[in-house]
């Protein structure tokens, strides 16, 4: 497990998505740092368990934002939610996917997600990166997708959304370094979540078996700590991604998403 510098990435930690998955997992491990946590997504329930279980494990403060980060002028509620704090760290992890064919998609569904997968990221870096570099100090995690390196058929507003949340983190990994801000783009390979099973993959048939939400956490906290711009998380992935032209990559995935989409209907009658 990563262990974060408090004086550098504490006393406070805002993460998004932190409900389940990956995001929970960034708050468990932050809280682990003695660090304490900001827990913001949809699901309150969800939230005010995994705060209690911080605590308790880990003695640290928590505080719980329910917010959807794809509605107008959530960025308002959150900072007035947070502006008592001293946040040194931002983990900018909300997002989700909704797969299928482009164009028989609802485009007021594929905006929703385009401002939950990008705007959101911009907002939520503006507002505290403003708050980091008068502290001089302090660290953003942007979790982003493999998917964005060459773009995903069937995820085409996904994997869109998260080629801006790359290069939008590449970029201000450069413009903060000066100010004593650490940004990390964390590239997020397949990896076991709700997502995967949205897709309708079966990790057990999958040709590489997701990695561990545990793992992919771990390698985007040491990324933030050594402040590389951006973190492929998985080693396989990392290899493979080297070897595998984008062209051929893409067509592979979209030949297997395809083919899980397809087997969605079945699945659904079957239970």
């Amino acid at each position: 497990m990563a262990r974060l510098d408090k004086t550098q990435f504490g006393p406070w930690a805002l993460i998004t998505g932190a409900s389940s998955g990956i995001g929970k997992e960034f708050a468990r491990q932050i809280a682990a740092s003695g660090i304490n946590v900001v827990l913001v997504a949809r699901r309150e329930a969800l939230l005010q368990e995994a705060g209690a279980e911080f605590t308790k494990k880990y003695g640290v403060e928590h505080r719980v934002v329910v917010e959807d980060l794809s509605r107008e002028g959530f960025m308002d509620r959150l900072a007035a939610a947070t502006n008592s704090l001293d946040i040194g760290l931002v983990v900018s992890n909300a997002g989700t996917a909704n797969p299928g064919e482009f164009l028989k998609l609802d485009r007021s569904e594929l905006v929703r997600l385009m401002k939950l997968n990008s705007l959101s990221h911009l907002d939520i870096t503006h507002h505290f990166g403003q708050r980091l570099v008068k502290r001089g100090r302090g660290g953003i995690v942007l979790c982003g997708a493999m998917g964005a390196m060459q773009g995903i058929p069937y995820m085409a507003n996904e994997s869109g959304a998260k080629s801006y949340v790359q290069s939008f983190g590449e970029a201000l990994h450069a413009e903060l370094h000066p100010f004593g801000v650490h940004v990390s783009v964390l590239v997020i390979g397949p990896t076991q979540t709700a997502i995967i099973e949205k897709i309708g993959f079966d990790p057990a048939t999958m040709p590489m078996k997701p990695m561990s939400v545990e793992q992919c956490v771990l390698e985007g906290l040491e990324a933030l700590k050594q402040n590389r711009a951006t973190h492929l998380s998985g080693r396989i992935n990392r290899i493979m991604n080297a070897l595998i032209p984008a062209s051929l990559s893409r067509s592979i995935m979209g030949k297997l998403i395809a083919k899980a989409l397809a087997s969605r209907p079945q699945t659904a009658a079957a239970a």
